[in-house]
C-alpha cells in the first residue's frame, strides 16, 4: 500500500510539472533579487552559479515549512546522503556522502568545526536546527579547502543573524506523542552597525524501546544555546563572534557482546544505559577590506570541546574528552583583465594552525600546520574556473598535499549550466581509532595510515519554465586507499582500493502560486577492496515532497515521501565475526500543515511516519513508529 502511495505521488508531481506555469522571476513589484551566494564553496564567498562542485542548499524557510527538528533528518532528502540513527532521538547518528563513511564529510557551525576530537566525526543526534537560516553541502572531495576530515563532502550549518535596525523576538512550545515536549525563545536585532541573536531551545522525549526485548524507554532531553554577533567598526573593519553549547542525555541500550557466545549475542539488549554529550564551539574573527573592497585580510580563532560519558546503571563505564583550537590567516586579492575575456580574478592565500588533544587513559595531542592557495577566475560572464591546493604539515603523520579543480559553464540563451569537479582527500585515523581503549572489546592501534581519496563528478543542471523547475543530474566517482576497518577487538588499513560510483538527481519546482515541491534520487555502488558492498549504504535512495500555501499566505499543507532501498549490516558476533545480514527497504510518509491565526500568533501540527513502517537503520535498534506532534510559535 505505501510503495502505491509513493509511486501515485510521484506520478502527481511529474504531471504537476507538466502543467504551465503562471509566476515570473524576481520579485511581485519588479525588483531584481540578488544572486545567492555559497559560504563553503570556496576560501570566499562564490555565487551558487559559479561553482563546478555539486552542492545542495536547505533554508530556514524549508525547514519551518517541514517542521524539521534535527539537521539528520533534514539531510535524508539531500542527494548522494545517507542517515544512520541508532533507535531514538538523540541516539549515536551518522550521515554517510557518497558511500564514504560518516568520518569522511566534515561538518560546520558557522565556519566553526564542530567534529568530536575523539571519535573524528560528528554525531548529529543533538543536533537541532531551530536557529538555523541556511544549511550549505558540497559533494565530493573537498581537503584542498578544509584539510582533513572533508575527504567525502562538507556541511557548514548558517544560524540566524539579527535584523539591522530592527528587532524580533520568537516564542515557541510544542508536544507529542512519547511524551515529547519542545521550548524555544530568540531574540534578535542590531543597530545601524551591529547586529546579533540569541537562541535557546529545549526538547525532551520519553522514547519508545529500541530493543526488541524488555519494555523500557529510551528518552533523550537535550538543551541547545547558541549566540552570533556582527559589529561593523568602520567601513573597513568588521569583527563578529559566534557561540554554542550543547547539552543533550540519551538513554540505550546496550549490544551483547559477550563471550563465549550466548543465544542473544550481536543483539540490542534492554539495559539502563545513558549516554551524556557535552559540547562546546565557537570563534571569534575580523576582515578588513581596502582598495575599494578588492583586497579582503581575514584572522579568526576557533575552538570547540566535547565531553561523552557512558553510564550503566547509573555508573559512569566510560569518557572520552577532546578538544580542538584553530587559528586562521586568509589574504585575497581581486582583480580584472577587460582585455582578456572581460575575466575578473581572485587569487587567495592562507595560513592555518590547529592544535587537538584527546585524553581517555592518556593524553594525546596532534598539531598540524597548512598552507592553501585558490584561484577563481570567471570568463566572459559564462565559465567559472576554481582551482585549490593545500599542504598539510602534520605531527604524526607524513605532510600531505592535496588538490581541487572545479569549474562550470553557463550556456547562454540555453537555461544549461555544465559543471564539473575533480579533487582529492585525505582522513587522519581518530584518536579512538589510535589510542581508544574499552576492556575487552577494543584496543585502538597506533600504526594505522591516513585514508587517501581521488574523486570526479559530472553534472548538468538544467532551467526550465523560466526557472521555475530546475533539473540537476551529476555522476560521481571516488577511489578510497587505506581504508580504515574494524578487525576483531581493533582496526586496521585495507590494502587494496575500496570503490564508489553512482548518479544523483535532484529537481525543484516552484510550479504555480503556493505551490513548491522538490525530488531526490541517488544510486550508489560503494564496495571494500575484496568487492563486499559497504554496509549501511542503500544502492537506491529517493525523496518528494511538496507545500502549498494559500489563504493569503496564511495557511499551508505539506507533505513528503522518504524512500530507503535494501542495505547490508553487520551483527558483530564474535562467534562468526563481522556476519552480514540484510536490512529490508522502507518508505516514509510525514504530512503536516500550519495556520497563522494572526499576524503574531501561528499554531501547526505534523504527523511523521503516517503508516507505522517498522523498519532498521542500524540492525538490531528499533526505530519510531507513528507519532504526532502540535504547537504553536508566537513572533513579535
Amino acid at each position: 500500500m505505501i510503495r502505491t502511495i509513493l509511486l501515485t505521488t510521484a506520478a502527481t508531481a511529474v504531471f504537476a510539472l507538466l502543467q504551465p506555469a503562471h509566476a515570473q522571476n524576481g520579485t511581485d513589484d519588479g525588483e531584481t533579487l540578488l544572486p545567492t551566494l555559497l559560504l563553503t564553496a570556496g576560501r570566499t564567498p562564490v555565487e551558487q552559479e559559479k561553482t563546478g562542485r555539486a552542492f545542495t542548499v536547505i533554508t530556514s524557510e524549508q525547514l519551518e515549512r517541514s517542521q524539521t527538528r534535527y539537521l539528520a533528518d533534514a539531510l535524508r532528502q539531500v542527494p548522494g546522503f545517507h542517515v544512520s540513527r541508532t533507535g531514538s532521538f538523540g541516539g549515536l547518528t551518522q550521515v554517510r556522502v557518497r558511500g564514504a563513511e560518516g568520518n569522511h564529510v566534515l561538518v560546520l557551525i558557522d565556519g566553526v568545526e564542530v567534529s568530536a576530537v575523539s571519535q573524528g566525526e560528528f554525531d548529529f543526534g543533538g543536533l537541532q536546527v531551530g536557529d538555523v537560516d541556511r544549511i550549505e553541502v558540497l559533494r565530493g572531495p573537498q581537503s584542498a579547502l578544509y584539510g582533513s576530515d572533508a575527504l567525502a563532502g562538507v556541511i557548514n550549518v548558517i544560524t540566524k543573524s539579527g535584523p539591522r535596525n530592527g528587532f524580533e523576538a520568537l516564542v515557541q512550545s510544542e508536544a507529542g506523542t512519547d511524551g515529547t515536549f519542545l521550548g524555544g525563545v530568540a531574540v534578535r536585532g542590531g543597530a545601524d552597525n551591529f547586529d546579533a541573536a540569541l537562541s535557546a531551545r529545549f526538547r525532551r522525549t520519553d522514547g519508545f524501546n529500541i530493543s526488541d526485548f524488555g519494555t523500557e524507554k529510551d528518552g533523550d532531553e537535550n538543551l541547545t544555546l547558541t549566540g552570533r554577533f556582527t559589529l561593523d567598526v568602520n567601513e573597513n573593519l568588521v569583527i563578529d563572534g559566534n557561540g554554542r553549547m550543547v547539552d543533550w542525555l540519551s538513554e540505550n541500550d546496550r549490544q551483547d557482546f559477550a563471550f563465549p557466545a550466548t543465544a542473544t549475542q550481536g543483539l540490542v539488549l534492554d539495559s539502563d544505559d545513558t549516554t551524556n554529550v557535552q559540547e562546546l564551539a565557537g570563534s571569534i574573527g575580523a576582515t578588513w577590506t581596502s582598495l575599494d573592497g578588492y583586497w579582503t585580510h581575514s584572522a579568526r580563532f576557533s575552538g570547540n570541546g566535547d565531553v561523552r560519558d557512558s553510564s550503566s546503571g547509573g555508573v559512569v563505564t566510560s569518557t572520552n574528552k577532546g578538544n580542538r583550537l584553530k587559528a586562521t590567516l586568509q589574504s585575497s586579492y581581486m582583480f580584472e583583465t577587460p582585455a582578456l575575456l572581460d575575466a575578473i580574478h581572485t587569487v587567495t592565500g592562507a595560513y592555518e594552525w590547529e592544535q587537538e588533544r584527546f585524553r581517555q587513559t592518556a593524553t594525546q595531542e596532534r598539531v598540524t600546520q597548512s598552507f592553501v592557495a585558490e584561484y577563481r577566475g570567471e570568463f566572459a560572464d559564462q565559465f567559472y574556473l576554481n582551482a585549490a591546493v593545500r599542504h598539510d604539515m602534520n605531527d604524526p603523520f607524513k605532510d600531505a598535499t592535496t588538490y581541487s579543480v572545479a569549474g562550470a559553464w553557463a550556456v547562454p540563451g540555453t537555461g544549461t549550466r555544465l559543471h564539473a569537479s575533480v579533487g582529492t582527500g585525505i582522513k587522519n585515523p581518530s584518536f579512538f581509532e589510535q589510542f581508544g581503549f574499552v576492556a575487552g572489546r577494543f584496543q585502538g592501534n597506533p600504526n594505522l595510515k591516513p585514508e587517501e581519496s581521488l574523486g570526479w563528478d559530472i553534472g548538468i543542471e538544467q532551467s526550465l519554465l523560466d526557472g521555475l523547475v530546475v533539473v540537476d543530474v551529476t555522476w560521481f566517482n571516488q577511489t578510497l586507499e587505506n581504508e580504515i576497518q574494524g578487525f576483531g577487538q581493533t582496526v586496521r588499513n585495507l590494502n587494496g582500493t575500496s570503490h564508489r560510483q553512482g548518479l544523483e538527481l535532484s529537481a525543484t519546482a516552484e510550479l504555480f502560486d503556493g505551490f513548491s515541491a522538490t525530488a531526490m534520487y541517488t544510486y550508489t555502488d560503494a564496495t571494500e577492496p575484496g568487492g563486499a558492498r559497504e554496509v549501511r549504504r542503500p544502492m537506491h535512495t529517493a525523496s518528494l515532497s511538496g507545500a502549498y500555501t494559500f489563504y493569503e499566505g496564511r495557511a499551508q499543507l505539506f507533505g513528503e515521501v522518504i524512500y530507503n532501498g535494501v542495505m547490508e549490516d553487520l551483527e558483530f558476533i564474535f562467534a562468526t565475526p563481522q556476519t552480514r545480514v540484510t536490512l529490508d527497504d522502507y518508505v516514509l510518509v510525514n504530512i503536516g500543515g500550519s495556520f497563522k491565526l494572526n499576524e503574531t500568533v501561528e499554531v501547526y501540527g505534523r504527523v511523521e511516519n503516517l503508516f507505522d513502517e517498522r523498519y532498521e537503520e542500524v540492525f538490531g535498534y528499533n526505530t519510531q513508529g507513528r507519532t504526532a506532534f502540535a504547537g504553536i510559535k508566537a513572533r513579535f
